[in-house]
Protein backbone atom coordinates (compact mmCIF):
# COMPACT_ATOMS: atom_id res chain seq x y z
CA UNK A 1 0.00 0.00 0.00
CA UNK A 2 1.40 3.70 -1.06
CA UNK A 3 2.28 6.00 1.69
CA UNK A 4 2.92 9.77 1.65
CA UNK A 5 6.64 9.28 1.24
CA UNK A 6 6.24 7.05 -2.29
CA UNK A 7 5.08 10.80 -3.76
CA UNK A 8 8.12 12.38 -2.92
CA UNK A 9 9.58 12.52 -6.29
CA UNK A 10 13.56 11.25 -6.51
CA UNK A 11 16.05 13.84 -8.65
CA UNK A 12 14.91 13.73 -12.52
CA UNK A 13 16.69 12.63 -15.64
CA UNK A 14 15.20 14.80 -17.90
CA UNK A 15 14.94 18.88 -17.67
CA UNK A 16 12.46 20.82 -19.76
CA UNK A 17 12.63 24.45 -19.94
CA UNK A 18 8.99 25.51 -20.79
CA UNK A 19 5.28 24.13 -22.13
CA UNK A 20 1.86 23.70 -21.72
CA UNK A 21 -0.54 21.24 -21.11
CA UNK A 22 -4.35 21.29 -20.59
CA UNK A 23 -7.06 19.23 -18.78
CA UNK A 24 -10.62 19.01 -18.32
CA UNK A 25 -11.71 17.13 -14.88
CA UNK A 26 -15.70 16.60 -13.82
CA UNK A 27 -17.37 17.42 -10.55
CA UNK A 28 -18.51 14.49 -9.04
CA UNK A 29 -21.57 13.18 -6.70
CA UNK A 30 -21.33 11.40 -3.41
CA UNK A 31 -23.57 7.76 -2.99
CA UNK A 32 -21.87 7.88 0.33
CA UNK A 33 -20.78 11.05 2.09
CA UNK A 34 -17.91 11.72 3.91
CA UNK A 35 -18.41 14.01 6.42
CA UNK A 36 -15.46 15.08 9.12
CA UNK A 37 -12.00 14.54 8.31
CA UNK A 38 -8.54 14.62 10.00
CA UNK A 39 -5.40 16.36 9.49
CA UNK A 40 -4.11 16.83 6.10
CA UNK A 41 -7.48 16.07 4.03
CA UNK A 42 -7.81 12.74 5.63
CA UNK A 43 -11.50 11.10 5.68
CA UNK A 44 -12.85 10.73 9.06
CA UNK A 45 -14.92 7.78 6.72
CA UNK A 46 -14.77 6.18 3.23
CA UNK A 47 -17.42 7.46 0.66
CA UNK A 48 -17.80 6.38 -3.18
CA UNK A 49 -18.82 8.74 -5.91
CA UNK A 50 -20.03 8.88 -9.32
CA UNK A 51 -18.10 11.08 -11.48
CA UNK A 52 -20.12 13.42 -13.52
CA UNK A 53 -19.22 14.04 -17.66
CA UNK A 54 -21.00 17.67 -18.82
CA UNK A 55 -20.35 19.69 -15.06
CA UNK A 56 -16.17 19.96 -15.81
CA UNK A 57 -13.46 22.68 -15.34
CA UNK A 58 -11.35 23.08 -18.29
CA UNK A 59 -7.75 24.09 -17.08
CA UNK A 60 -4.45 25.17 -18.93
CA UNK A 61 -1.23 25.46 -17.83
CA UNK A 62 1.56 26.91 -19.31
CA UNK A 63 5.43 27.05 -17.41
CA UNK A 64 8.70 28.90 -18.05
CA UNK A 65 11.83 28.27 -16.38
CA UNK A 66 12.76 31.05 -13.90
CA UNK A 67 15.97 32.29 -12.28
CA UNK A 68 14.76 32.70 -9.04
CA UNK A 69 13.41 29.09 -7.27
CA UNK A 70 13.05 30.22 -3.59
CA UNK A 71 8.67 30.70 -4.11
CA UNK A 72 5.91 29.42 -5.86
CA UNK A 73 5.06 32.35 -8.55
CA UNK A 74 1.71 32.15 -10.67
CA UNK A 75 -0.57 34.23 -12.50
CA UNK A 76 -4.23 33.31 -12.61
CA UNK A 77 -7.11 33.54 -15.42
CA UNK A 78 -10.37 32.45 -14.70
CA UNK A 79 -13.12 32.46 -17.26
CA UNK A 80 -10.77 34.72 -19.51
CA UNK A 81 -10.44 37.44 -16.51
CA UNK A 82 -7.67 37.69 -13.52
CA UNK A 83 -9.39 36.42 -10.42
CA UNK A 84 -7.12 37.83 -7.60
CA UNK A 85 -9.73 36.52 -4.82
CA UNK A 86 -8.80 33.05 -6.34
CA UNK A 87 -4.92 33.26 -5.65
CA UNK A 88 -4.94 32.90 -1.98
CA UNK A 89 -6.37 29.17 -2.35
CA UNK A 90 -3.92 28.30 -5.04
CA UNK A 91 -0.95 29.49 -3.34
CA UNK A 92 -2.54 27.25 -0.03
CA UNK A 93 -2.59 24.32 -2.60
CA UNK A 94 0.96 24.90 -3.66
CA UNK A 95 2.47 25.34 -0.43
CA UNK A 96 0.59 22.09 0.89
CA UNK A 97 2.03 19.91 -2.45
CA UNK A 98 5.58 21.72 -2.07
CA UNK A 99 7.38 18.39 -0.88
CA UNK A 100 5.76 16.10 -3.05
CA UNK A 101 6.27 18.83 -6.25
CA UNK A 102 9.55 20.76 -5.28
CA UNK A 103 10.19 21.02 -9.12
CA UNK A 104 7.38 23.75 -9.17
CA UNK A 105 9.20 26.47 -7.93
CA UNK A 106 11.93 26.27 -11.04
CA UNK A 107 8.86 27.69 -12.92
CA UNK A 108 6.23 30.49 -13.33
CA UNK A 109 3.01 29.30 -13.94
CA UNK A 110 0.28 30.62 -16.01
CA UNK A 111 -3.12 28.95 -14.63
CA UNK A 112 -5.97 29.33 -17.22
CA UNK A 113 -9.08 27.75 -16.36
CA UNK A 114 -13.25 27.73 -16.53
CA UNK A 115 -16.01 25.62 -16.04
CA UNK A 116 -18.06 24.09 -18.42
CA UNK A 117 -21.14 25.62 -15.85
CA UNK A 118 -21.96 28.74 -14.29
CA UNK A 119 -19.99 29.53 -11.42
CA UNK A 120 -22.84 31.28 -9.28
CA UNK A 121 -24.90 27.82 -10.16
CA UNK A 122 -24.58 26.78 -6.28
CA UNK A 123 -22.42 23.77 -8.38
CA UNK A 124 -19.18 23.14 -6.06
CA UNK A 125 -16.46 23.94 -8.23
CA UNK A 126 -13.38 22.90 -5.86
CA UNK A 127 -13.50 19.55 -6.84
CA UNK A 128 -13.46 19.71 -10.27
CA UNK A 129 -10.91 22.94 -10.87
CA UNK A 130 -8.59 21.20 -8.08
CA UNK A 131 -8.41 17.83 -9.86
CA UNK A 132 -8.18 19.49 -13.45
CA UNK A 133 -4.81 21.49 -11.92
CA UNK A 134 -4.15 18.53 -10.66
CA UNK A 135 -3.75 16.45 -13.45
CA UNK A 136 -1.61 19.33 -15.35
CA UNK A 137 1.05 19.34 -12.52
CA UNK A 138 1.64 15.33 -13.00
CA UNK A 139 1.43 15.74 -16.88
CA UNK A 140 4.72 18.18 -15.84
CA UNK A 141 5.81 15.79 -13.89
CA UNK A 142 5.95 13.35 -16.33
CA UNK A 143 7.51 15.45 -18.79
CA UNK A 144 10.62 15.51 -16.17
CA UNK A 145 10.22 11.51 -15.17
CA UNK A 146 9.16 9.70 -18.90
CA UNK A 147 9.65 6.63 -17.08
CA UNK A 148 6.84 7.03 -14.68
CA UNK A 149 3.44 4.01 -14.50
CA UNK A 150 0.19 5.21 -15.48
CA UNK A 151 -0.80 3.81 -11.92
CA UNK A 152 1.96 6.20 -10.32
CA UNK A 153 0.21 9.36 -12.50
CA UNK A 154 -3.07 8.70 -11.65
CA UNK A 155 -2.03 7.68 -7.87
CA UNK A 156 0.00 10.82 -7.09
CA UNK A 157 -2.75 13.16 -9.16
CA UNK A 158 -5.42 11.73 -6.89
CA UNK A 159 -3.26 12.42 -3.84
CA UNK A 160 -2.37 16.09 -4.77
CA UNK A 161 -6.06 17.03 -5.77
CA UNK A 162 -7.06 15.90 -2.33
CA UNK A 163 -4.84 18.17 -0.87
CA UNK A 164 -6.47 20.98 -2.43
CA UNK A 165 -9.75 19.70 -1.74
CA UNK A 166 -11.10 16.38 -0.19
CA UNK A 167 -13.29 16.01 -2.86
CA UNK A 168 -11.39 15.94 -5.87
CA UNK A 169 -9.53 13.04 -5.43
CA UNK A 170 -12.74 11.56 -6.78
CA UNK A 171 -12.49 13.21 -9.69
CA UNK A 172 -9.55 12.17 -11.37
CA UNK A 173 -9.94 8.39 -12.96
CA UNK A 174 -13.09 6.10 -13.45
CA UNK A 175 -16.95 5.99 -13.57
CA UNK A 176 -17.10 4.94 -9.54
CA UNK A 177 -14.50 6.20 -7.13
CA UNK A 178 -13.80 5.17 -3.75
CA UNK A 179 -12.16 7.43 -1.34
CA UNK A 180 -10.86 6.58 1.90
CA UNK A 181 -9.89 2.83 3.07
CA UNK A 182 -12.70 0.61 2.72
CA UNK A 183 -11.95 -3.30 4.02
CA UNK A 184 -14.10 -4.83 0.99
CA UNK A 185 -12.38 -2.09 -1.42
CA UNK A 186 -9.00 -3.67 -2.82
CA UNK A 187 -6.53 -0.92 -2.89
CA UNK A 188 -8.82 1.59 -1.24
CA UNK A 189 -6.72 4.46 0.09
CA UNK A 190 -6.97 7.57 2.60
CA UNK A 191 -4.62 8.88 0.34
CA UNK A 192 -6.07 9.03 -2.85
CA UNK A 193 -9.43 7.86 -4.63
CA UNK A 194 -9.18 4.08 -6.66
CA UNK A 195 -11.48 3.22 -9.39
CA UNK A 196 -14.29 1.07 -7.98
CA UNK A 197 -12.37 -2.56 -8.27
CA UNK A 198 -14.73 -4.89 -9.68
CA UNK A 199 -17.67 -4.86 -12.46
CA UNK A 200 -20.79 -2.31 -12.33
CA UNK A 201 -24.24 -4.12 -13.01
CA UNK A 202 -25.21 -2.32 -16.59
CA UNK A 203 -28.81 -0.90 -14.96
CA UNK A 204 -26.12 1.80 -14.51
CA UNK A 205 -24.55 2.38 -17.68
CA UNK A 206 -24.97 5.82 -18.35
CA UNK A 207 -26.98 6.95 -15.24
CA UNK A 208 -28.31 9.80 -15.23
CA UNK A 209 -28.28 12.77 -12.73
CA UNK A 210 -29.71 15.84 -13.06
CA UNK A 211 -29.17 18.94 -10.99
CA UNK A 212 -31.97 21.54 -10.00
CA UNK A 213 -30.59 24.48 -9.18
CA UNK A 214 -32.67 25.36 -5.75
CA UNK A 215 -30.25 28.18 -4.71
CA UNK A 216 -27.26 30.02 -6.27
CA UNK A 217 -26.09 31.53 -3.46
CA UNK A 218 -23.54 31.37 -1.13
CA UNK A 219 -23.73 28.71 1.91
CA UNK A 220 -24.11 30.31 4.93
CA UNK A 221 -21.07 27.77 6.20
CA UNK A 222 -18.80 26.63 4.30
CA UNK A 223 -17.71 22.53 4.20
CA UNK A 224 -14.60 23.07 6.14
CA UNK A 225 -16.49 24.73 8.89
CA UNK A 226 -18.83 21.84 8.59
CA UNK A 227 -16.43 18.80 8.94
CA UNK A 228 -14.71 20.52 11.41
CA UNK A 229 -17.67 20.35 13.60
CA UNK A 230 -17.45 16.49 13.52
CA UNK A 231 -14.34 16.48 16.12
CA UNK A 232 -16.67 17.07 18.83
CA UNK A 233 -20.15 15.74 16.93
CA UNK A 234 -21.74 13.91 19.74
CA UNK A 235 -22.95 11.27 16.70
CA UNK A 236 -19.68 10.91 15.20
CA UNK A 237 -18.71 7.60 15.19
CA UNK A 238 -21.78 6.05 15.27
CA UNK A 239 -22.18 8.11 11.83
CA UNK A 240 -18.68 6.67 10.82
CA UNK A 241 -19.45 3.49 11.29
CA UNK A 242 -22.95 3.54 9.42
CA UNK A 243 -20.86 4.94 6.40
CA UNK A 244 -18.40 1.85 6.62
CA UNK A 245 -21.96 0.02 6.23
CA UNK A 246 -23.28 1.63 3.79
CA UNK A 247 -20.49 1.47 1.34
CA UNK A 248 -20.34 -2.21 1.80
CA UNK A 249 -23.89 -2.50 0.91
CA UNK A 250 -23.89 -0.11 -2.06
CA UNK A 251 -21.03 -2.11 -3.39
CA UNK A 252 -23.19 -5.20 -3.89
CA UNK A 253 -25.79 -2.84 -5.07
CA UNK A 254 -23.32 -1.82 -8.16
CA UNK A 255 -22.41 -5.52 -8.43
CA UNK A 256 -25.87 -6.61 -8.62
CA UNK A 257 -27.89 -3.94 -10.16
CA UNK A 258 -30.52 -3.90 -7.11
CA UNK A 259 -32.16 -0.56 -8.04
CA UNK A 260 -34.60 -0.41 -5.12
CA UNK A 261 -31.56 -1.07 -2.74
CA UNK A 262 -29.50 1.57 -4.24
CA UNK A 263 -32.68 3.97 -3.18
CA UNK A 264 -32.73 3.50 -0.21
CA UNK A 265 -28.86 4.17 0.53
CA UNK A 266 -28.47 7.01 -1.00
CA UNK A 267 -31.32 8.61 -0.34
CA UNK A 268 -30.78 7.67 3.68
CA UNK A 269 -27.19 8.72 2.96
CA UNK A 270 -28.31 12.70 1.98
CA UNK A 271 -30.56 12.84 4.49
CA UNK A 272 -27.96 11.82 7.33
CA UNK A 273 -24.85 14.36 6.21
CA UNK A 274 -27.85 17.49 6.58
CA UNK A 275 -29.21 15.55 9.89
CA UNK A 276 -25.21 15.39 10.75
CA UNK A 277 -25.14 19.67 10.17
CA UNK A 278 -28.55 20.22 11.94
CA UNK A 279 -27.17 18.47 15.44
CA UNK A 280 -23.49 19.93 15.37
CA UNK A 281 -23.39 22.51 17.60
CA UNK A 282 -23.35 25.18 16.29
CA UNK A 283 -26.05 23.37 14.42
CA UNK A 284 -26.98 24.84 10.83
CA UNK A 285 -29.61 24.12 7.98
CA UNK A 286 -28.10 24.25 4.20
CA UNK A 287 -31.64 22.59 2.82
CA UNK A 288 -34.04 25.58 1.69
CA UNK A 289 -37.74 24.88 1.94
CA UNK A 290 -37.92 24.38 -1.80
CA UNK A 291 -35.34 21.18 -1.44
CA UNK A 292 -38.00 19.81 0.42
CA UNK A 293 -40.50 20.11 -1.86
CA UNK A 294 -38.94 18.73 -4.30
CA UNK A 295 -37.85 15.71 -2.06
CA UNK A 296 -41.50 15.00 -1.46
CA UNK A 297 -42.43 15.48 -4.97
CA UNK A 298 -39.63 12.51 -6.07
CA UNK A 299 -41.10 10.26 -3.35
CA UNK A 300 -44.86 10.73 -4.80
CA UNK A 301 -43.60 9.90 -8.50
CA UNK A 302 -41.45 6.71 -7.25
CA UNK A 303 -44.76 5.41 -5.37
CA UNK A 304 -47.52 6.31 -8.22
CA UNK A 305 -44.72 4.99 -11.32
CA UNK A 306 -42.33 2.76 -9.57
CA UNK A 307 -39.47 4.35 -11.39
CA UNK A 308 -36.34 4.21 -9.63
CA UNK A 309 -35.75 8.08 -9.58
CA UNK A 310 -34.32 9.00 -6.27
CA UNK A 311 -32.24 11.96 -4.64
CA UNK A 312 -29.07 12.91 -3.31
CA UNK A 313 -28.00 16.51 -1.75
CA UNK A 314 -24.57 17.92 -1.36
CA UNK A 315 -23.65 20.49 1.49
CA UNK A 316 -25.83 22.84 0.21
CA UNK A 317 -29.57 23.33 -1.20
CA UNK A 318 -29.21 22.01 -4.66
CA UNK A 319 -30.99 18.77 -5.85
CA UNK A 320 -29.42 15.63 -7.38
CA UNK A 321 -31.84 13.50 -9.08
CA UNK A 322 -30.47 9.56 -10.02
CA UNK A 323 -32.42 7.36 -12.37
CA UNK A 324 -31.71 5.35 -14.89
CA UNK A 325 -31.05 5.92 -18.41
CA UNK A 326 -34.35 4.11 -19.73
CA UNK A 327 -36.31 6.08 -17.67
CA UNK A 328 -34.81 9.06 -19.04
CA UNK A 329 -38.23 10.20 -20.89
CA UNK A 330 -40.68 9.90 -18.28
CA UNK A 331 -38.30 11.60 -15.67
CA UNK A 332 -37.31 14.94 -17.76
CA UNK A 333 -41.06 14.95 -18.26
CA UNK A 334 -41.70 14.76 -14.48
CA UNK A 335 -38.91 17.36 -13.67
CA UNK A 336 -40.20 20.11 -16.86
CA UNK A 337 -43.82 19.58 -15.20
CA UNK A 338 -43.53 19.37 -11.15
CA UNK A 339 -40.17 20.54 -10.08
CA UNK A 340 -38.48 23.23 -12.49
CA UNK A 341 -40.57 25.32 -10.49
CA UNK A 342 -38.88 25.34 -7.59
CA UNK A 343 -35.58 26.08 -9.23
CA UNK A 344 -33.92 29.29 -8.96
CA UNK A 345 -34.83 31.05 -12.12
CA UNK A 346 -36.11 27.76 -13.24
CA UNK A 347 -32.66 26.68 -13.96
CA UNK A 348 -31.22 22.80 -13.85
CA UNK A 349 -28.05 20.68 -15.56
CA UNK A 350 -28.60 17.13 -17.23
CA UNK A 351 -25.83 15.43 -16.67
CA UNK A 352 -24.87 11.58 -16.38
CA UNK A 353 -21.91 9.10 -15.23
CA UNK A 354 -18.45 10.16 -16.88
CA UNK A 355 -15.02 8.76 -16.81
CA UNK A 356 -12.98 11.09 -15.27
CA UNK A 357 -10.14 13.69 -16.10
CA UNK A 358 -8.97 13.88 -19.65
CA UNK A 359 -6.07 15.36 -21.89
CA UNK A 360 -7.33 17.65 -24.55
Amino acid sequence: MRTETDFIPKPFSTTIEKGSFSYSAPSNIALVKYWGKKLHQIPANPSISFTLSSCKTITALSFAQKENSTSFSFDLLFEGQSKEDFKPKIQKFLERIEVYCPYLKQYHLNIDTRNTFPHSSGIASSASGMAALAMNIMRLEKALHPEMTDEYFYSKASFLARLGSGSACRSIKGEVVVWGYHADIIGSSDLFGVKFPTTIHSHFTNYQDTILLVDKGEKQVSSTVGHDLMHHHPYAEQRFKQAHENLSKIKTVLETGDLDAFVQIVESEALTLHAMMMTSMPYFILMKPNTLEIINAIWKFRKSTNIPVCFTLDAGANVHVLYPENDSAKVLQFIKNELVGYCQNGQYICDQLGIGSLEI
